[in-house]
């Protein structure tokens, strides 16, 4: 065979092979439709075009994760902390500090291990096996293998493995719902289209990846690897870029206020002491002191430790996070930007209406059962059922039902009407079949039933109608006059986003002719299907809704179909205006538009006929207007959008792999409503977070006034840099644990989307954090005070005091957390089993620092009498006593 040039041009718009005929894409392609290619020009075109695999992304190495743990600037400030006190020879404090660093680390480093991981699934879409013609010969290879000009033969449950122009075919049907989002079947076709044809809308193209679900071909590849449209897609899901997470950009800016508030306070501490004469070595010490107080170590590792738990909490629900921080941004979400096939829908064809006796019946889920006892003994619905049996070639098994997904959906319905469908087949076996043809849409068989024999007949309403003599009308057949009729609610159905089959029956004495199968028929009915809505989506749909959050569905379907779902489902009421529903082709020029326009499309809920371009450019969108978006879908052509959200949803069980790559979370049982539980617990962590912030700040900052102020009134400094570190680590990370245990309000969910600007700490807050850490620093202080001016104690014995004091009223500062609304008594901080055993723990950890000799020396303990322990209750239930003075009178929350 001689070698053609292989040199071939990028195929310009104007020649793009669907718009060719099948002589032109082949000359184009230069290869032959009945030889294929020769091996020296496979290896030619392999050297040009590389392999048929898909773009690779690479793999964050596992170091890279773990260095990735300290780009905190909290973790910035401990580490200058350690460095300060190594550099003073403060061993043990810097060592402390270097543990804390190192805990937090790691926590993060385990937790967001299991996402390590690329396209791999992507990958291997591309290992299946291809039959092709090399040479004149058919053989079997890798799809990895395959070149551009490459001959494919396909079949029935064959994976498309490359992007295809359909040459001839035999009754084909593609499943490209993974692809285009379209949830039904497409018939194929080798006729040429127009340039500008939508890639849903291609019928003489197969694409990589897609599924044969019924029928033979032949194609040639047109397209391999990264040039297909899921190579395009995969490259675009790839530049997609994830932004910080909300809670990243809140604890970033909170860390980064903490952080000049530290060095601020730090250097007029240290600046105002040198002036009064002290030791600067002195007063250097007491500036770290204050660093170290300043600094709240613990709030990292609260931080991750609530979120893990949210994380193991909602995997025990079927929910899978694979990052920390999606926990909490899930919610902060006010947009779902949902895909509806597998999603909100079934993701296979079911029947949603018959037209029997002019009359549509719509079998909806609550009415379905009364409906289906009506007119079963209606002889047109028993037909029509029939039909649905013996003209068909799917079969239902246990493991997985078989055929063309329509057909399957009329076997289904037959046996919930109560059908035995195998013995109908046997009673009237099949002599003789006239497969579909994409030409005359229509399909019929012969069935032997006694000594007679019946013709089945389905197909598109209008072609049947052709054919049709007579038609049934209340039991009985009569002459059809009624053609219009039966067309406009055929149109009317495909109005609601149905597609129609109808069906009309003959009877012989001797089985006829191929010819005579579609003369004298008579009418039967229509039957309308529809990919069913998920039986609880109603339910999760309303309940986001009740929380203020909007649900958008962006759908590869028509939009008339969309809107039909988006109705099933209480998304869309049935008055709707027709602006609530966009055609996705309107959507190309999205940054073009003008602010009219933005604004028209933010208010639209369904969108149809979009492209994985598009829906990127929803969500940024969605984005650039102040939204939290989240992002479901199933299929490869939500992954882009799924990985520039906010939250990529994906579905776990109808999910491909290239979703789930890219989300942030995957639902292991694909139910919408699980949804609904992450949004709940991402919120109760976000509320938690600011308890235990407010918690730690204001012990803090207690801890930073009083040893300011001592060392400004020339009072023995309350708290020693050792002390403080056992603080911050005992009395603050433990209680602050517990506060991230709390179940939350019950009404959280009535609650609307925070604002996407709120920080953690808003105004109110930094108002209360300071309230309350004064009420501490007047315990504090107070008791210092007491004990070394007015009992002439020793500055040990007054330091003691004051650290002791300062653990009390800290413990007793989680009680000040509920709103003022609450009661003091009852409320969700004292019905917290964790709260109590944190107290206790506290208590017992400082009971051993004065017992235990060696740490009692670390922190510079001494024994006091009992009457000095009383003293420590009483300052530290005054300072919990004017805290809930301050927020009574309504000073603080």
């Amino acid at each position: 065979m001689p070698t053609r040039s292989t040199e071939l041009t990028q195929t310009p718009k104007r020649n793009a092979p669907h718009a060719q005929s099948t002589e032109e894409v082949i000359h184009s392609l230069q290869t032959s439709a009945t030889l294929g290619l020769s091996d020296e020009e496979v290896q030619e075109r392999r050297k040009k075009y590389g392999a048929n695999r898909l773009p690779e992304q690479r793999a964050r190495p596992l170091a890279l994760i773990f260095l990735e743990q300290f780009l905190d600037p909290i973790i910035y400030l401990l580490m200058a902390a350690a460095l300060l006190a190594f550099l003073f020879a403060e061993w043990i404090e810097g060592v402390a500090v270097a543990a804390v660093i190192l805990i937090t680390a790691l926590i993060g480093f385990f937790m967001e291990w299991q996402a390590v991981r690329s396209m791999e699934s992507l990958q291997q879409m591309a290992q299946a096996m291809a039959r092709v013609l090399r040479g004149g010969k058919k053989c079997t290879l890798k799809a990895l293998d395959l070149v551009p000009g490459d001959v494919i033969l396909l079949e029935m449950g064959d994976v498309v493995p490359a992007d295809l122009r359909i040459l001839e075919h035999e009754n084909l049907a593609v499943k490209e719902a993974a692809l285009t989002g379209e949830s039904g079947q497409v018939e194929k076709d080798t006729a040429p289209l127009e340039e500008d044809c939508p890639l849903a809308e291609r019928r003489n193209m197969a694409y990589k990846g897609t599924l044969i679900t019924r029928g033979t071909a032949k194609g040639v590849a047109t397209a391999t690897g990264e040039r297909t449209e899921l190579g395009k897609i995969s490259k675009m899901a790839q530049r997609a870029t994830k932004q910080a997470t909300p809670l990243e950009k809140r604890l970033n800016q909170l860390s980064k206020k903490l952080i000049w508030l530290t060095l601020l306070l730090a250097a007029l501490i240290a600046a105002t002491g040198y002036l009064q004469g002290k030791s600067l070595l002195l007063m250097i010490e007491t500036a770290i002191a204050l660093a170290v107080a300043s600094i709240p170590e613990g709030l990292p590792i609260v931080a991750t430790i609530a979120l893990a738990r949210g994380m193991l909490r909602l995997a025990k629900k079927s929910v899978i996070i694979k990052k920390l921080e999606a926990v909490q941004t899930l919610g902060e979400v006010g947009i779902i930007c949902t895909d509806k096939t597998g999603t909100l829908t079934e993701n296979q064809m079911a029947v949603h209406s018959f037209v029997i006796d002019g009359q549509i019946l719509s079998f909806k889920e609550e009415e379905k059962e009364a409906l289906l006892e009506k007119w079963k003994p209606c002889e047109a619905f028993d037909k029509i059922v029939k039909a649905g049996i013996l003209c068909s070639n799917a079969s239902l098994h246990p493991d997985g039902n078989r055929g063309d997904p329509v057909e399957i959906a009329l076997a289904v319905f037959a046996k919930e009407a109560g059908y035995d469908v195998k013995a109908i087949r046997a009673s009237q076996p099949e002599v003789l079949e006239i497969p579909f043809d994409t030409e005359t849409k229509l399909m019929a068989t012969v069935n032997r039933a006694g000594k007679r024999h019946w013709v089945w007949v389905k197909g598109a309403p209008e072609n049947v109608l052709r054919h049709c003599t007579f038609q049934f009308t209340n039991g009985r057949q009569e002459p059809l006059k009624e053609v219009t009729t039966w067309l406009k609610k055929a149109d009317e159905l495909a109005t609601d986003g149905l597609r129609n089959l109808a069906f009309a029956i003959s009877q012989h004495e001797k089985v006829p002719a191929a010819q005579e199968c579609f003369q004298g028929l008579t009418f039967l009915g229509i039957a309308g299907f529809l990919d069913p809505p998920r039986k609880e989506v109603r339910s999760a749909i309303e309940a986001c809704r009740r929380a203020g959050i909007r649900i958008v569905m962006a759908s590869g379907d028509h939009p008339q179909t969309a809107r039909k779902v988006a109705e099933e489902t209480g998304l869309l009421r049935e008055d709707a205006p027709a602006e609530a529903v966009v055609q996705g082709g309107n959507l190309t020029a999205l940054r073009a538009m003008t602010e009219e326009q933005k604004k028209q499309l933010l208010q639209a809920t369904v969108f149809g006929r979009v492209t994985p371009a598009t829906k990127l450019g929803l969500v940024s969108l969605y984005q650039e207007n102040n939204f939290i978006v989240a992002m479901t879908g199933d299929g490869v052509n939500d992954a882009p959008a799924l990985k520039k959200a906010d939250i990529g949803i994906a579905m776990g069980i109808r999910g491909t792999e290239a979703a789930k790559e890219v989300a942030d979370i995957i639902l292991r049982d694909d139910r919408f409503s699980s949804i609904e539980l992450a949004i709940r617990q991402g919120r109760i962590i976000f509320e938690n977070i600011r308890k235990f912030v407010v918690y730690l700040l204001s012990s803090n900052l207690a801890e930073i006034i009083s040893v300011a102020l001592a060392s400004l009134l020339n009072l023995p400094l309350p708290l020693l840099p050792l002390q403080i570190l056992f603080l911050n680590l005992v009395t603050d990370v433990f209680p602050s644990l517990a506060l991230g245990m709390g179940e939350g309000d019950e009404d959280i969910m009535s609650r609307p989307p925070r604002d996407p600007q709120e920080p953690i700490m808003p105004r109110h807050l930094w108002t209360t954090t300071v309230l309350y850490g004064l009420a501490i620093t007047a315990g504090v202080l107070g008791i210092t005070f007491y004990g070394s001016v007015i009992l002439n104690l020793p500055d040990e014995q007054a330091n003691n005091l004051a650290f002791y004091t300062l653990v009390m009223a800290q413990l007793l500062n989680v009680f000040n957390l509920p709103d003022r609304q609450q009661s003091f008594l009852v409320n969700e901080v004292t019905r917290n089993p964790w709260v109590w055993g944190a107290i206790v723990l506290c208590l017992l950890i400082t009971a051993m620092g004065y017992f235990l000799l060696p740490l009692r020396e670390v922190l510079s303990l001494v024994p006091l009498r009992p009457e000095q322990l009383g003293l420590v209750a009483l300052f530290s239930l005054g300072a919990l006593g004017l805290a809930q003075a301050l927020k009574r009178l309504g000073l603080a929350v």
